[in-house]
């Protein structure tokens, strides 16, 4: 209770939220974003369509389980921070490898705790996404000018390609499935190769096409038609990703028109990918006031009615208004009706705006693994 409040987050109109600091000690800017989930906080840390964000944790118990290296969503965490209302506690769970505190050393990742978060959630709410500054030093002597003026001109997500941030640099293959298979799954009767463009692609969704028999092979985000067509396909995948799709458009589009144009591949895509498939088939997209993150969002299927609860992460949205007549819009959200899903009417290519690898249904989603893979 007497210790000095070492760490800091300060937006760019002002506000100065003093705590006190865990994890990375450090300074960064990013863009700051409110996270609604009650679990799975080292899936949504470790997610790299954080890339540049801030992520404020409205549920008060963040770091109770520990953290283990199954649950991580990408080798490299890319969140830039992470708020919390109390300090992590000492986990308690039988999968703890290590806890939050060490984990975010290790990653280099910035903590804070002491704030209301909730609060701020509130802030975030009316205001929409801000850039803001956080730092944890040893001292309590915080220059906020210098990060107020960081915070105003840094240059935000809008027009920023993070996707080659993110990606793998070469090619690899996946063959893992669901961890929690009888020794750690491998399957051996892969039937089906599809090829799956990396904007910062999730390990669980790598699993979940693994599982159900697909040979994956995953590509950077950079590779050209010619070297995603060598590896023959019988499907593409389009991954999640962070940043702004038409900055992360100006290489991928081309590359998409062309797979649509000279092949008739099945294709599928999440997230950043549903925003580019969405872009290469003539609609817009749009930044949004606040963004989804989340994992309890309902999410109607418009052509069976069938509502599902899903985890979102995404600051960008497919414009509606925008969607050309050949393309079918499947899936919307029940918070605010924007676009969550589509499908091109004349072939079998349809992707979706929330993450159904995440399972918060828990299996709500998944059916759409299986329609793609039986497309295939």
């Amino acid at each position: 209770m007497h210790r000095k409040k070492n760490a800091c987050l300060v937006l760019e109109n002002g506000d100065i939220f003093k705590g006190f600091g865990y994890g990375a000690k450090g300074i960064s800017v990013a863009e700051l974003c409110f996270n609604t989930a009650m679990s799975g906080y080292q899936e949504i840390i470790s997610d790299p369509s954080y890339a540049n964000q801030f992520i404020v944790f409205t549920f008060p118990h963040i770091g109770n389980v520990g953290v283990n290296p199954d649950d991580n969503e990408a080798l490299k965490v890319s969140t830039n921070g992470v708020i919390t209302l109390l300090k992590p506690t000492k986990p308690s769970n039988w999968r703890t490898i290590d806890n939050l505190d060490n984990w975010l050393k290790k990653n280099n990742i910035i903590g804070l705790y002491g704030i209301d978060t909730r609060n701020l959630t509130l802030k975030l709410r009316n205001k929409g996404a801000i850039n803001a500054v956080l730092c944890h030093q040893n001292s309590a002597d915080f220059e906020y000018k210098k990060m107020i003026d960081l915070a105003k001109n840094w240059h935000g997500l809008e027009k920023i390609d993070l996707a080659k941030k993110v990606t793998c640099s070469e090619s690899y293959s996946w063959d893992q499935g669901y961890w929690l298979s009888p020794g750690r799954y491998n399957n051996s009767k892969k039937n089906k190769k599809v090829v799956a463009i990396d904007f910062g692609i999730k390990s669980n969704i790598l699993r979940s096409l693994s599982e159900l028999g697909c040979k994956v092979k995953v590509v950077p985000a950079t590779s050209s038609y010619e070297k995603i067509m060598q590896y023959n396909p019988d499907g593409l995948f389009l991954s999640n990703g962070p940043g702004d799709p038409d900055a992360t458009g100006k290489y991928v589009i081309p590359v998409i028109k062309e797979i649509i144009k000279k092949t008739k591949l099945p294709i599928f895509g999440i997230c950043l990918g549903h925003q580019i498939l969405a872009i290469a088939l003539g609609a817009k997209t749009i930044k949004m006031k606040n963004g989804h993150h989340g994992a309890n969002h309902p999410v109607q299927d418009l052509r069976t009615g069938r509502v599902e609860i899903t985890s979102m992460n995404h600051g960008f949205a497919v414009d509606k208004t925008s969607l050309p007549k050949k393309i079918e819009e499947t899936h919307i959200s029940l918070f605010d009706k924007s676009n969550c899903g589509i499908a091109f009417k004349e072939r079998n290519i349809f992707s979706v705006q929330h993450h159904p690898e995440a399972s918060p249904g828990p299996k709500d989603s998944l059916y759409l693994f299986e329609q793609f893979v039986n497309l295939l």
